[in-house]
């Protein structure tokens, strides 16, 4: 699973930089937090295999997906004399969440005496907390600032 999974994030990654160029940096890490979400609610019902292989598939391509649009975002919205402190600080922000998500998922399910479903839907209200602050992200005013502070 882990190779197969490794496989979609990659096509996630390279699939949505065409789809950046059309919608968006916003849209695009906008649409990939659903995609994360749809995930969630595929592996929250799953009782089949197939059904997991399905979310797990989903995780991938999203994964990859969000890693490329956050990635295109933050170089967008960064000045060439701050992209370093701009880069570092998102790196930051991704160790961060990749060891506070496994924790959260682990705490839920070790306090729940070994309910894996809650665990993950208790994950999934990060997404929708990064859809809700992504939704105040004026880029186009960002872009104005960075430029602005370029010049």
């Amino acid at each position: 699973m882990i190779r197969v999974v490794n496989l979609t994030a990659a096509l996630g990654a390279l699939g949505f930089g065409y789809v950046q160029d059309k919608l968006g940096h916003k849209l695009s890490l906008a649409l990939t937090l659903i995609g994360w979400l749809v995930m969630v609610g595929l592996a929250y019902t799953a009782t089949t295999p197939g059904r997991f292989w399905l979310a797990a598939n989903i995780a991938g391509l999203c994964l990859g997906a969000s890693q490329s649009a956050g990635r295109a975002l933050v170089g967008y919205l960064s000045p060439k004399s701050h992209r370093a402190e701009f880069f570092g600080l998102w790196g930051l922000a991704f160790k961060l969440a990749s060891i506070l998500g496994p924790m959260t998922y682990g705490a839920v399910v070790w306090v729940t005496a070994g309910n894996h479903r809650m665990g993950m839907l208790l994950t999934g209200v990060y997404f929708v907390i990064v859809l809700i602050l992504l939704a105040r992200i004026d880029v186009k005013r960002g872009r104005r600032a960075a430029l602005k502070r370029q010049a």
